[in-house]
């Protein structure tokens, strides 16, 4: 597959040369700079957290005193032009906003969404001494600085978890939580009806979830905001610090825009949990897909 790349001006889009086979090879022949990565939805119409995924470039930029080539409300009516050439499937986007000049690219591709069996068998993921050198912005120096961590990634591993002193942060291109069940045991005396109407307890048992991920180290992601919110909204209880490398699990997933929420079964060769994928997991990922269908932006409105 070859990427195509381009780059936006307030004059119009410019394609380039650029010999590229996936978007990460495309970010490496261009000036280092700020970028973010997106899926369109409904036919190249709509993409979830749009001005977030924006502000990922536009923010830092004007936090250097930078001035972008071009303004940030003319980009989505570029993205929108852009996007018709791979209708009627959806594309995957790859923004950058360069760091000295303020020059603006995108690189495109078709997106293939990834198999069923992924969210209902889950995947196996491996950990990888490396954290990002400043987790609050999207930089493309991480993509070099990951890239022999990026070479790892086959068929039998879907991601690398970025871990710091036995702390797991997060994946190169995903968040990451785990999940912990809570059993908590009460009993209560009734009265059994018997010849000698003795008392016998009854217990009660309630299932509770505290769902763990960093809060520092990483970056923030526009899926997790999401996920977030609606952990809260099913009532699991969040717990803000980094999973360690030496804790049990019941569950683990990763969020990412292109790929929402993803179980993890395996982890270092070994299961996380039971094995399999779990009802947390389940839930968590059957609400963050309504409200995938009920959100999107809407491109160059």
């Amino acid at each position: 597959m070859t990427i195509n790349c381009y780059q936006l001006t307030p004059g119009g889009i410019t394609p380039l040369r650029i010999s590229a086979s996936t978007l990460d090879d495309m970010t490496r022949e261009l000036p280092q700079g700020f970028y973010t990565t997106f899926t369109t939805l409904a036919g190249g119409t709509r993409v979830l957290g749009l001005k977030s995924h924006l502000q990922r470039l536009y923010i830092p930029a004007h936090d250097l005193g930078l001035k972008p080539a071009l303004e940030e409300a003319a980009l989505p009516q570029r993205l929108a032009e852009l996007v018709k050439q791979n209708l009627p499937r959806e594309s995957r986007v790859r923004l950058i906003l360069t760091r000295e000049a303020g020059e603006l690219y995108a690189g495109l591709e078709p997106f293939t969404p990834l198999p069923e069996t992924v969210y209902t068998n889950g995947v196996h993921v491996i950990t990888a001494d490396l954290a990002r050198r400043n987790p609050r912005i999207k930089d493309t120096d991480f993509i070099a600085q990951s890239l022999a961590q990026r070479q790892m990634l086959n068929r039998d591993v879907f991601e690398v978890l970025l871990t710091k002193n036995g702390a797991i942060l997060e994946g190169m291109t995903s968040n990451f939580y785990a999940v912990r069940y809570v059993i908590a045991r009460r009993s209560e005396t009734t009265t059994k009806q018997s010849s000698e109407d003795e008392a016998s307890p009854r217990r009660s048992i309630r299932n509770d979830s505290t769902l763990i991920t960093a809060r520092y180290g990483i970056l923030p992601g526009v899926t997790r905001r999401i996920v977030l919110r609606l952990a809260r909204g099913q009532g699991i209880r969040i717990e803000y610090r980094a999973p360690r490398m030496d804790e049990t699990f019941d569950e683990a997933f990763l969020t990412s825009s292109s790929r929402g929420v993803v179980p993890v079964v395996m982890m270092d060769g070994e299961p996380v949990g039971q094995g399999r994928v779990g009802e947390v997991t389940k839930r968590l990922s059957k609400a963050y897909k309504a409200y995938l269908q009920q959100h999107a932006e809407l491109i160059g409105a």
